[in-house]
């Protein structure tokens, strides 16, 4: 299928670390670094905590490590735990992409950060002292990319969605076969 792509900068189609507010002291829920599992876009379990700090996000935002190992290590997902206008929160080394409204996908959204072309992008921007890099935000902002229309973005990514889903309901009856 052939379509019209336009190349533009990734802060064009994905707000990045949008604002968020959560009253300090609030119960929230709170998504660690260690509940990200390496490629899966589902958040395998969440906390509830009092809210002291931290990068905040909503249901269908794209959250992504920023800090060495766990960008390398592939811990990126779509916040999905959520209930509806609920924000949760979880660790400052967390890049948070949003989609923009009528102009991008989050499927899309989240599928374009765990591509190679993205990943790879981040891993090279990384910088600080050794085992403590961190990815310079400006950069992956700055990133150009091909963007098909919005119609197109959306069948791409329910394409990809359906897979993970598939691949989500494999991995639950293997483990209850398991059991």
């Amino acid at each position: 299928m052939k379509f019209d792509k336009k190349k533009m900068i990734l802060s064009d189609i994905a707000d990045f670390n949008p604002r968020e507010s959560i009253p300090k002291g609030q119960l929230a829920k709170k998504i660690g670094m260690d509940k990200l599992q390496p490629f899966c876009r589902d958040i395998s379990a969440y906390e509830e905590e009092m809210f002291s700090g931290g990068t905040k996000f909503r249901n269908k935002d794209t959250i992504m490590a920023r800090i060495t190992p766990c960008l390398e290590n592939g811990k990126t997902a779509m916040v999905n735990v959520l209930n509806d206008e609920e924000v949760g929160f979880g660790s400052t080394e967390y890049i948070v992409f949003r989609a923009k409204e009528g102009i991008s996908d989050p499927y899309y959204i989240y599928y374009l950060v765990c591509s190679p072309f993205v990943r790879e992008s981040a891993i090279k921007s990384m910088v600080g002292s050794s085992g403590r890099q961190r990815v310079q935000v400006d950069v992956i902002q700055k990133l150009e990319v091909f963007v098909p229309p919005l119609g197109e973005q959306r069948r791409i990514g329910n394409i990809l969605k359906i897979i993970d889903d598939k691949i989500a309901i494999n991995t639950a009856i293997n483990d209850n076969l398991a059991a």
